[in-house]
């Protein structure tokens, strides 16, 4: 079963905050095609049975940076985006994992892989850009390949800046626009037909849209031609 998320608490923050962040996420999304969390959750609806098919992806190329980025986690870990929760492997085997997701096709195969953990974890259906955690509820944060599809990736980096500790970690991994001129003009070229079907901005500038949000990069470091970005950060 995928517990239910937490009720969710009246905001009291000042609207002048959202049209700061809604006004950052208009600069970083300039020329980049938009979509509504409905949207999301189609997409991903309709991709939760296949996911599988596209585990050797991580096999051949993102689990070697995943497992880097996340194995100083520590504390109690938040997954966010998590889809079938493939990070969970990539963590220290003393943490506690809570993953949440927009799509509940996905949590019901992240609830079966989990199954098999021997760490504590649980699972909720949650819009990453207005989690209902409590703030400083979590030592550490981690997503991976998902500032690519929230509608409003500043407020979706902006709650986790708030639900992580003043002294805890924010794990980044994220794929953006190559550095390589013949590649980034092919994502370029395909930008809009790969988003109409992945709900995905494939050519976004991950750097950029981090640097919009209430967040201090510690370091980051990009490979595979560019596109792959790994980002340490901390609450601003």
């Amino acid at each position: 079963m995928v517990p239910e998320s937490a009720p969710h608490e009246e905001s009291t923050t000042d609207s002048s905050v959202d049209d700061r962040s809604g006004a950052e996420t208009a600069r970083v999304l300039a020329g980049h095609p938009s979509q509504s969390i409905d949207d999301v959750r189609d997409t991903y609806r309709e991709q939760a049975a296949t996911i599988d098919r596209t585990s050797w992806l991580n096999r051949a190329l993102t689990g070697r940076y995943r497992r880097r980025l996340f194995g100083d986690a520590r504390g109690r870990v938040l997954d966010v985006a998590c889809g079938i929760g493939t990070n969970a492997r990539y963590l220290p085997e003393d943490c506690e994992y809570v993953g949440v997701d927009v799509s509940p096709e996905m949590l019901a195969n992240a609830e079966e892989r989990l199954a098999q953990s021997s760490r504590e974890t649980t699972v909720h259906e949650m819009n990453a850009q207005d989690l209902t955690f409590d703030d400083d509820s979590f030592e550490t944060v981690v997503s991976s390949l998902s500032t690519c599809t929230f509608p409003d990736p500043v407020a979706a980096l902006s709650e986790m800046a708030r639900v992580c500790t003043p002294n805890g970690r924010i794990r980044l991994l994220e794929h953006g626009r190559s550095s390589v001129g013949a590649v980034a003009r092919f994502q370029d070229w395909r930008a809009d037909a790969h988003f109409e079907k992945h709900s995905c901005r494939w050519n976004q500038k991950p750097l950029e849209v981090v640097s919009r949000a209430p967040l201090e990069v510690v370091d980051s470091s990009t490979r595979f031609l560019g596109m792959i970005t790994a980002i340490r950060a901390r609450p601003a």
